[in-house]
Formats: structure tokens, sequence, C-alpha cells
């Protein structure tokens, strides 16, 4: 009984422990972190502060010209 009642202590505590996924932004092409991995760049910054890391392919591109 003991060992049952401290393996759901033990369990209960790691879900506790363990990171969540994290939070989408950019139409769900990006995740708000606070560091951005190498293959992203940051193009928003989320509701909680936190920036938007999303790959560059799926940012807009940018318009040179008059329009």
């Amino acid at each position: 009984m003991k060992l049952l009642l401290l393996t759901l202590t033990v369990l209960l505590l790691l879900s506790q422990l363990t990171p969540g996924d994290t939070q989408r932004c950019w139409n769900l092409y990006g995740k708000c972190r606070h560091r951005c991995s190498r293959k992203e760049r940051v193009y928003v910054y989320c509701l909680n502060n936190k920036m938007c890391c999303v790959k560059p392919k799926y940012q807009p591109k940018e318009k040179w010209g008059p329009f």
C-alpha cells in the first residue's frame, strides 16, 4: 500500500514538473517562447510577453516598392 501511494505521489509530481505544449501563434505556424531556435525568427510578440518564433518560410514576404 505504501508503494502504491509513493508511486502515485511521484507520478503526480512529475506531471506538474514537465512542461506542457507551448502556446501557438501566427496562424499556428509559430510558438510562443522566451528564446527562438537558430532556424526561427521573431515576427510578432505573444500576449504573454514572449516572442512568437516563426520559421522564415512561413513569414510574409516584404514588398519593396510604391505599393
